[in-house]
This record gives C-alpha cells, sequence and structure tokens, in this order.
C-alpha cells in the first residue's frame, strides 16, 4: 500500500537533524500511523534500524534485567538477537508497543548520556501506563502526540499539496469569497474527509479503491479495537463504565443540549465515579473534551470548570460509523452535515481545533440562552468560534461581540456551509477551513501602532505574504497605544 506523507514526517526529520536530540517518545490512539512513520523513517535514513515489538516479542521485556544503561541493554538485546547490529552514530533502535513494557522509558535518560544511538519508542494509552515506570525520565526525551490525519494531510494525500492550502489561507487572510467552482470543490472534498475521517489505513483503502468501499467497516474494527483496550488495559477501573461513556458520546451530541451528562449514562451516576472513566479515554486518545468557561474571558486555562464538558471523537469518521443508520444515510447520500441537531458539525470543528492544538472551551450562560461552540485567543483578545449549519444569524456571537460585558471580545468567527464574508465584525468562513483557524488568529507579525489619528497601519501574514491596510481609526482610538497588531485584526476593517 502507498505510503501517505504526515506532517509528523517533518518533524523526524528535523528531530535528527538536531544535534543534542533527546530520546523520541511518540504517543497517540491506537492505528493513527505511529509505527508505519516511524519505520519508514528508519529504513531510510539509518545504516541500522532495530525494531522491537514488545507485544510481538515479549522475550524482550527482560532487556533490562541487567540494569537500565545504554551497553546493559544493548547488551541483552543483542543476546536475544544476535544478528542484529548496532552501528554506533548510524542505529536507530525502536521500541513499539511499549504501552506493554512501559519500564523500558527508564532506560531513555542513559541512551542519551551514552550518545551512540538514536532511540524512538512509540505505544498507545501511554499517558494511563506512565504511572507503572519505575522513574520517569524527566528532561531526558521529547514527547510527540501523532493523531489521525488533519484535513490538511488529507487534502496532500488527494493531490492538492500545499500551495492549495496557502490558497485557502490567502483567501481567509485577505477575506476574499471563493468562486462558485472553487467553493463546490472545496466543499466536495471536505464531505469527503468528514465521512472517512484521518484513520491512515480508511485513507489508504478510499485511495487505492476510489471509493468508499470497505470504509465503514474499517471503522468499525477500529472502533471495536478500542473497546478491546478498555477490556485490556483498564486497571483499577471498571470496564464497562468507560464503555458506557464511550457508546454515549454521539447519544450525547445528538441532543439539544451537547453538554456531556453523567447522569444521563447509567440510573443513578454521579460525576465522581465516571470522571477517571473520561480521563481514561482522554489520555486513550478516543475523545476530547472540551470544557465549559465560567465567564468568556482571558487566561483560557485558568477559567474553565473541569466538571463540565462536551465530550468529541478524536476522529469525526469514527464518529460517523458509531451513528445510528439513518444518520448515516442521511450524510452519505444528502451530504447532510447539519442534521444529528448539529452535533457532528461541532465534532468536525472540534477536531480540527484539537488537531490544531488550541485547547477547546466553550460558553453556556445559565440565566440566559447565551452560548457559544468554541474559543480562540489572539495575543490579548478571545475570539469565540460559531458553528452553523447553515448561514443562519447568530445571536449569541452578535451579544458577545457587542455588549460591554465581554470587554476581551472583540471579534467573532461563524464557520458555514457558505462562503466567505465579514459583516459587524463576524467574519464568516467555509467549515471547510476550521483547520486553519488557529493560524488565522495567531499568525499575523507584530507591529508597533502609533496612538490615534497616527498613519495607516500595516498587518502581514507570514504564511501568505499579504499585506493589509489598516484604515479604521476607529480601532486604534479603542486599543491605543503600542500594542500587538495581532489583536487589532478586525473582520470588519476594510483592506
Amino acid at each position: 500500500m502507498p505510503y501517505i506523507e504526515r506532517t509528523f514526517d517533518r518533524f523526524l526529520a528535523d528531530w535528527k537533524r538536531d544535534a543534542g536530540r533527546k530520546p523520541l517518545l511518540v504517543k497517540g490512539a491506537r492505528q493513527v500511523g505511529k509505527t508505519e512513520s516511524i519505520r519508514r523513517f528508519g529504513r531510510r535514513n539509518y545504516r541500522s534500524f532495530i525494531e522491537i515489538n514488545f507485544v510481538e516479542s515479549p522475550e524482550f521485556k527482560s532487556i533490562v534485567q541487567d540494569g537500565y544503561s545504554a551497553r546493559a541493554v544493548v547488551s541483552r538485546i543483542s543476546r536475544i538477537a544476535p544478528s542484529l547490529a548496532f552501528v554506533p552514530g548510524g542505529t536507530l533502535l525502536f521500541f513499539d508497543e511499549i504501552q506493554e513494557f512501559p519500564d523500558i522509558a527508564t532506560s531513555f535518560k542513559f541512551f542519551r548520556e551514552d550518545g551512540r544511538f538514536d532511540v524512538v519508542s512509540s505505544g498507545s494509552l501511554l499517558g494511563i501506563h506512565y504511572k507503572r515506570i519505575s522513574s520517569v525520565p524527566v528532561g531526558s526525551k521529547t514527547d510527540y502526540t501523532l493523531r489521525s490525519l488533519d484535513f490538511a494531510e488529507f487534502l496532500a494525500a488527494k493531490g492538492y499539496g500545499e500551495g492549495y492550502v496557502g490558497e485557502l489561507f490567502a483567501h481567509m487572510a485577505e477575506r476574499r469569497p471563493f468562486s462558485a467552482a472553487d467553493l463546490a470543490l472545496l466543499d466536495r472534498l471536505f464531505l469527503d474527509f468528514c465521512i472517512l475521517g484521518g484513520m491512515p489505513e480508511v485513507v489508504r483503502t478510499y485511495l487505492e479503491r476510489q471509493s468508499f468501499e470497505g470504509s465503514l467497516d474499517l471503522q468499525r474494527q477500529i472502533v471495536a479495537a478500542y473497546r478491546d483496550d478498555v477490556r485490556k488495559y483498564a486497571e483499577g477501573l471498571d470496564q464497562a463504565r468507560i464503555l458506557n461513556v464511550l457508546d454515549h458520546v454521539p447519544v450525547q451530541l445528538a441532543r439539544e443540549n451537547k453538554k456531556f451528562q453523567i447522569s444521563k449514562v447509567a440510573r443513578d451516576a454521579r460525576f465522581r465515579d465516571y470522571r477517571g472513566c473520561v480521563e481514561w479515554l482522554r489520555d486513550a486518545g478516543i475523545v476530547v473534551p472540551c470544557h465549559a468557561l465560567h465567564v468568556p474571558e482571558l487566561p483560557i486555562r485558568a477559567n474553565y470548570d473541569e466538571s463540565r464538558f462536551k465530550l468529541y471523537m478524536a476522529d469525526t469518521g469514527l464518529l460517523v460509523s458509531m451513528l445510528d443508520d439513518e444518520s448515516q444515510a442521511d450524510l452519505r447520500a444528502n451530504g447532510n452535515l447539519g442534521g444529528w441537531k448539529g452535533g457532528l458539525c461541532e465534532n468536525i470543528v472540534g477536531e480540527a481545533l484539537y488537531k490544531a492544538g488550541a485547547d477547546l472551551v466553550y460558553y453556556k450562560r445559565e440565566d440566559s440562552t447565551l452560548e457559544e461552540d468554541f474559543f480562540l485567543r489572539t495575543a490579548r483578545h478571545l475570539v469565540p468560534v460559531e458553528v452553523k449549519a447553515t448561514n443562519a444569524r447568530s445571536k449569541s456571537l452578535r451579544t458577545l461581540i457587542a455588549s460591554e460585558r465581554y470587554p476581551d471580545i472583540a471579534w467573532g468567527v461563524k464557520l458555514v456551509r457558505g462562503n466567505i464574508g465579514f459583516e459587524n465584525s463576524i467574519l464568516t468562513l467555509p467549515l471547510a477551513t476550521a483547520f486553519l483557524l488557529r493560524r488565522q488568529s495567531s499568525g499575523v507579525r507584530e507591529y508597533p501602532v502609533p496612538a490615534a489619528g497616527g498613519a495607516q497601519h500595516e498587518l502581514q501574514y507570514p504564511a501568505s505574504g499579504i499585506r493589509l491596510q489598516r484604515l479604521r481609526e476607529r480601532a486604534v482610538r479603542l486599543i491605543g497605544d503600542a500594542v500587538p497588531v495581532g489583536d487589532l485584526l478586525r473582520p470588519d476593517d476594510e483592506h
């Protein structure tokens, strides 16, 4: 099967070029492509690539019996497999499936000090199994979390490379609508991605067959493997409770109130009894919590309630495979992303923001209908993000922007099945561009801004080289002197 290029490949190349590189620990959910990418990298870049899989070859669990030093571990490996060649300066030692033997991570410190061999390890459920490691090598490793393909990687696999993504971003930065033909193409590609998700095997099969044949079966097999992991690895927790939480993710996203309610999972269920179950699924990379803000203001991480959250699947394609047959038929036959009470659209955007590295938070004001789906931030401002299946009015978004009650909010984003537009400080963007939102809100160079009445001001997006002229004195008057230009990015400004 052909290999699908990943952003992770560039990270691995940069890691190898770093003279001070540490042992690399790659985390991620099952079947997101960790082993395939590392194996390809090792075989292409090292004279000797040594792969030890602790599931397939459990006899290697004895390699630390003589200690954790690099010399002791290498000696034990060579005793078990004498044909392996350890070439100083030219060997990559790959420990795979280390959730089966997390104790091997203690040796990373000593491999770094030794310096003769590069070490990469990977496995699923690592956040859970770290508790079993006798000595966590703090400062002696580099961590990387690999997720399933994002939309940019899917586009590249389809033949739409960085130039195409750059053009999408240019449209966003200039606030320039797409042509009807370009928007139709983008929408069609995005719908395919939403149905398939980003699991490499699913995407690869789709590309090979040029059809969706077998994709649903593959997705359901992956979900079944997740359920098997719960039964195999969930130690000290009620496995049935974890599975109940997983099964209720699509059920509760289909409700009008999408806050995940433990009381709906089982009769007499209480949050304190199920909190560990949610954390287990999060640490396994299967679900992504979106926490409720106490108030929509900065800073985000000091302002959310850990007991109130929504739960999204980390891969929308897997969520689609868990839907009822009627909802699946509506999506596949009619392309209806807005059915299912908007839960599918929210998961799509939540996944995109999560994969871009954003904190997932929402806001629901208890004494009114005011509610906002997500928030991003610039250097100084909080940016509400509203998800709409159609280009409907956004009462909550307008209220947050206009009210003096929310001084950290100056503008907002509305994601729709439609084109680019801006009006009343609301930037409207196609749902398909959600994966670029974080770059949109933070990818602006900072320049000093003169006091009110000064000359026009220039914004520049590094990724696209597009220059926007700020002509609106109102923004300067309101914000004042010498603030980051990124905070002055207001969608209603002329360019």
